[in-house]
């Protein structure tokens, strides 16, 4: 309580300053409060992140593969897709990522059944049960290959090479988050966690000043805020509906969870580690195409089962895993990375995860700012860079890879600088 007042009494007239709040510290959030921090255009103590979850990254900024792509998209977000692989990899070299967060230079591997002939195209595999092989189809197969020593083949089987170790990497996504965050912390950027918005204030002009937000304490505190972020991933659209609970605006961000599995496998050792990682696509006739990634410490991550019925709970904690869902993957460890595709006596399970990917109908995130009229209730906000309502969410099973790019467009796009991607057509 203390900090709270401290914190407060700060600010004796909130409407004359410019203070950013960024609702949801996830990865998007993160990264947006690192590049916004480092700017030197803003004042790092007064950037406010706010995480309802009472653990932070529990969903997909925490729980998602961590690969990384620079080449694997639409027209859409092609220029935000390569600008982001290259964050990644300057970051990575700025601080030794791949001691920090795992980070690895990768190879992409389709593994298809000799029947395969393709499923899903474009944004549509992610719910149709497709292979992320397909997403990439403006890559040329580049020939066979005996593939990572810790993949079970089966006879009949294609494995062939999608992607090279420059255009692809791997890194783990708790760890990267949790680099960011300690950065933009050590920077002056203010954490309220756990704490959950429950509506804003205008001032005497009409004009969006405050965000007030509860504490798991039950205590509240108002936060000057003249620009806004919703970066709240699945939840963003239920933060803007509480927020601005006038506006007709149908912010279209729905959910989509996912199962995971990371295990142990002793074929996949330090050894093997300095070769890179591996990223293998599967291609299967069961309903569902599997994801495999190797990361660096040994570990083996394993999803591809998707659920677009699952209800999203209230926070990111209340998740609920589905024992037949880790069933489905514990058997898709057996068949893929099992001694002989048989024996799995000798792969330890790390952790069970489930998260809720941020989708939209059109299938690219939106990166934009909300016109005013939009927020309903007479609410008016400052011009650019002093204030606005924004949001970034939607990236589905790329917001890791996107995070970086994400976080400094938005950072851009707030403090009214000239874009370093082309995001014209992540708008409304």
């Amino acid at each position: 309580m203390h900090e709270l007042n401290r914190i407060f009494s700060t600010y004796t007239n909130p409407a004359e300053l410019q203070s950013t709040v960024i609702i949801g510290a996830g990865i998007v959030g993160c990264a947006t409060a690192y590049y916004l921090s480092h700017s030197g255009n803003t004042k790092p103590d007064t950037i406010h992140l706010v995480e309802a979850s009472p653990e932070l990254f529990a969903s997909a900024s925490g729980r998602a593969a961590g690969f990384l792509a620079s080449d694997w998209f639409g027209p859409p977000t092609a220029s935000l897709g390569a600008l982001s692989f290259q964050l990644h990899k300057e970051l990575a070299a700025q601080h030794d990522g791949k001691k920090q967060w795992g980070y690895s230079r990768s190879t992409g591997t389709s593994l298809a059944q000799s029947n395969y002939r393709g499923t899903a195209r474009g944004d549509d595999w992610l719910r149709d049960g497709g292979s992320r092989a397909d997403a990439a189809g403006t890559h040329e197969f580049a020939g066979n290959q005996v593939g990572p020593a810790w993949l079970t083949r089966r006879r009949g089987d294609k494995v062939e090479l999608i992607s090279e170790d420059e255009s692809v990497a791997q890194a783990d996504p708790l760890r990267l988050s949790h680099f960011l965050l300690k950065q933009s912390l050590l920077k002056g950027v203010r954490l309220h966690h756990p704490a959950r918005p429950i509506r804003v204030s205008r001032d005497g002009a009409g004009e969006l000043s405050a965000v007030r937000i509860r504490h798991d304490t039950g205590a509240e505190l108002k936060l000057p805020c003249t620009r806004l972020l919703i970066t709240a991933g699945a939840w963003s659209a239920r933060v803007f509906e509480t927020l601005f609970p006038s506006s007709t605006l149908d912010l279209p961000i729905s959910s989509l969870a996912g199962h995971s599995l990371v295990v142990k496998s002793p074929r996949w050792t330090e050894q093997h580690e300095a070769g890179g990682c591996h990223a293998i696509f599967t291609t299967q006739q069961d309903g569902f195409s599997p994801e495999v990634f190797s990361r660096i410490g040994g570990e083996i991550y394993v999803a591809g089962l998707n659920d677009a019925s699952m209800p999203l709970p209230e926070l990111a904690t209340d998740a609920k895993i589905s024992a037949e869902s880790i069933a489905e993957l514990k058997a898709v460890s057996e068949r893929l990375l099992g001694q002989d595709g048989t024996d799995v006596s000798d792969l330890q399970i790390l952790r069970e995860g489930l998260c809720f990917r941020p989708v939209t109908r059109r299938g690219t995130p939106i990166l934009a700012r909300i016109p005013d009229e939009e927020l309903g209730g007479g609410i008016d906000t400052r011009a650019a860079p002093q204030g606005g309502v924004y949001v970034a969410a939607g990236h589905g099973p790329w917001g890791i890879s996107h995070s970086l790019g994400t976080g400094k467009v938005m950072a851009e796009m707030m403090e009214d600088e000239d874009l370093s991607a082309d995001v014209r057509w992540l708008g409304i």
